[in-house]
């Protein structure tokens, strides 16, 4: 059986969201736990540095300080290591917390690592997935094969925030 033959995992409303401790751009571990008690926005990206993802952090950068307002707090996740996603955070001004999950365990476990589409070929990596994840560490909306662009204006719509 190889890669390609797993299909990943797809997580729904209620769901208990996998717990993670990973290391953050500035090589600090960042847990699930420690956000029990607030919402939290987890999103799951491919690179660092790549047009799409740089739109979407950008856009997720933009929108923290009304997402914060709103009880949410912003957590991205790609494979990329710590070193890079602190280049990455300096390059662009980032103020959102990115961690590095290079072995892929955790995007796996959310259902965001497997087979995709790519220019009509099928290939195994990240796929663009976000998460809510609610006060008690339950998942309450899953999104995947989302939009960098637009996406996070979408979800800010779907919460009901301006």
């Amino acid at each position: 059986m190889t890669e390609t033959d797993v299909a990943p995992v797809r997580l729904a409303p209620g769901d208990p969201a996998p717990e993670f401790s990973l290391p953050d751009a500035e090589g600090s571990t960042v847990s699930l736990t420690d956000y029990r008690g607030r919402r939290v926005i987890v999103y799951c990206y491919p690179a660092a540095m790549t047009p799409g993802c740089t739109t979407q952090a950008v856009d997720f950068t933009a929108a923290a300080g009304d997402l914060a307002e709103a009880g949410l707090d912003i957590i991205g996740i790609s494979p990329d290591p710590p070193d890079r996603l602190h280049t990455f955070r300096e390059k662009e001004s980032l103020n959102i917390t990115l961690v590095s999950d290079q072995d892929k365990a955790v995007l796996a476990a959310y259902g965001a690592y497997g087979p995709k589409k790519l220019y009509g070929k099928e290939v195994v990596g990240v796929i663009r997935s976000t998460f809510i994840v609610d006060a008690d560490g339950r998942i309450e909306k899953a999104s995947y094969n989302v939009k960098a662009t637009g996406h996070v204006a979408k979800l800010r719509r779907d919460l009901g925030i301006a």
